[in-house]
């Protein structure tokens, strides 16, 4: 009899607890071959509306996938043959030779233990096959690069990548590099080690606010971070927050800027939901769910790119080799 009591409790409990609505994605990219995981959003100064949506297929014969709008492989912009690619971000106007200025996306290729550099929308390698990064250590994880994100300094217009890894120590688990050019070619200089690493699980997920020069990262199993972008700023953490509104995992973050506030998205990966914080109060605003399963990455703009996405753009990845697209209005940031 206690036995039957407990399974009813049990039923009476699941059925109780909270259960979101699907928020349909406006559309579903084709497949790739192995392991969606990352997306970043190029935005087309021509026509918006002719705007690229790169993601990573991590698998050691990987990818960087490019997509149109419509979600359909744009096989001329993708990369192939490469190592186990996990994350990827993008930076507009680098500066080549202080003359030349191009959109860059760069990615972290996990199994050469190397970031790469690439040209937008040409698609032209610009890091003489790669950079190496996490010299100083002969630890395999500890030099297995995952996460990346690109950081623009409003200060200088000096352009950074900001790496993490497989895993790491408990003081410096993120590295900071110079992406310098000269007549030689693009080169990188370490110029910043920072972050704390709680030990529970890895880091993966970093986003940069460029305008208030803040990175993000997610210490999955522990909370979000936050830290200061600018080399010259101090390495100590700003702020531990939000660990408490996930089921587990803290994975992929995108940061919507609307000018008079922005909000950060973040993947609530075991409850297939997503999670929304104030980015200036680091509060928590609301969960939401947008139909995909176990996501890693996302991105987001708040920019119209034509009559499909008017009102800006989220890109989140889902766990059956394809990535979501949902016009952001629908996730109700701004109601």
């Amino acid at each position: 009899m206690q036995k039957y009591v407990i399974i009813i409790v049990g039923l009476l409990l699941v059925s109780c607890g909270k259960k979101l609505p699907v928020i349909a994605p406006d559309v579903i990219t084709e497949k790739t071959l192995h392991d969606t995981d990352d997306p970043a959003i190029w935005i087309n100064p021509n026509d918006a509306s002719q705007s690229i949506v790169f993601g990573t297929d991590k698998n050691t014969e990987g990818a960087i996938y490019a997509f149109n709008l419509k979600g359909e492989v744009l096989e001329d912009k993708t990369i192939r043959g490469l190592k186990r690619p996990n994350n990827v971000d993008l930076e507009y106007g680098f500066k080549l030779n202080d003359s030349t200025e191009v959109d860059v996306i760069a990615f972290t290729e996990r199994e050469r233990q190397q970031i790469r550099l690439f040209s937008v929308p040409d698609m032209k390698p610009l890091d003489n096959g790669g950079f190496k990064v996490f010299e100083d250590t002969h630890l395999l994880e500890y030099k297995s690069p995952m996460g990346i994100a690109l950081y623009k300094s409003p200060y200088t217009e000096k352009v950074y990548a900001i790496v993490g890894r497989k895993s790491g120590p408990k003081h410096g688990y993120l590295y900071q590099y110079e992406l310098k050019s000269d007549s030689l070619g693009v080169k990188t200089e370490l110029v910043k080690q920072f972050g704390e690493f709680s030990g529970k699980k890895e880091i993966e997920a970093i986003a940069v606010d460029d305008k208030n020069g803040i990175v993000y990262y997610s210490d999955e199993g522990h909370c979000i971070r936050k830290y200061y972008a600018e080399p010259s700023k101090t390495v100590d953490e700003i702020y531990c927050f939000g660990g408490e509104n996930f089921k587990e995992d803290i994975e992929g973050i995108a940061i919507a800027d609307y000018g008079d506030a922005s909000y950060l998205i973040v993947s609530n990966q075991q409850a297939h939901t997503f999670n929304i914080f104030d980015a200036s109060t680091n509060a928590f605003v609301k969960e939401i769910n947008l139909g995909t399963i176990e996501t890693d990455g996302c991105d987001v703009t708040t920019i119209p790119l034509g009559d499909i996405f008017p009102n800006g753009l989220f890109v989140s990845m889902n766990d059956e080799k394809n990535f979501y697209f949902h016009d952001l209005a629908k996730l109700g940031l701004r109601e």
